[in-house]
């Protein structure tokens, strides 16, 4: 798939998963759209939605960033934890993050489905490598245990849903 197709049918599908958990659902068609992609509602509790569709078990969050680092600090090694700063700075801490992974699913099949505020994605990318960060996460499976991995706790379920909706 083009990156243009991965980001619109991860769109849908994460519309289609809110509204399968009883959300109110509202979409901003067209990829990229600045800070958030869905609004959803549950209730008196809504929360902006921000998709990242990947078609090979990685997401690439932090590049930008880390290229920005180096042309400001040209003489020093890259610094993958102030990249991951930078991202993190320019993420609203109450737009969810929505990962949808395609990769080894087949067309009839679901793709896996994950849920993270940005601060806990940035705690991810800081933490790999043995603390020498990451500029991109990594769904599971994955060999290298170094590498930035979402966390098992961000599968897309009724409870994680509510956790975030719920939180203060």
């Amino acid at each position: 798939m083009a990156g243009w197709h991965v980001s619109t049918a991860a769109e849908a599908i994460a519309a289609a998963q809110f509204a399968r958990l009883g959300c109110d659902v509202s979409v901003q068609y067209g990829a990229n759209q600045p800070e958030y992609d869905l609004m959803i509602a549950r209730g008196d509790r809504m929360m902006k939605i921000s998709v990242k569709g990947s078609s090979d078990g990685g997401w690439g969050l932090s590049q930008s960033q880390l290229i920005r680092w180096r042309k400001t600090n040209p003489d020093g090694p890259p610094n993958y934890i102030a990249a991951a700063d930078m991202w993190l700075d320019r993420h609203n801490p109450r737009t969810s993050l929505c990962f949808i992974n395609f990769r080894d699913v087949p067309l009839d099949g679901m793709p896996r489905v994950y849920l993270a505020w940005p601060a806990e994605v940035a705690d991810k990318l800081k933490g790999a490598r043995g603390g020498l960060g990451d500029t991109i996460l990594f769904d599971l499976p994955i060999r290298n245990s170094a590498k930035a991995v979402v966390s098992l706790e961000w599968l897309m379920t009724e409870e994680r849903l509510k956790s975030l909706l719920d939180a203060d």
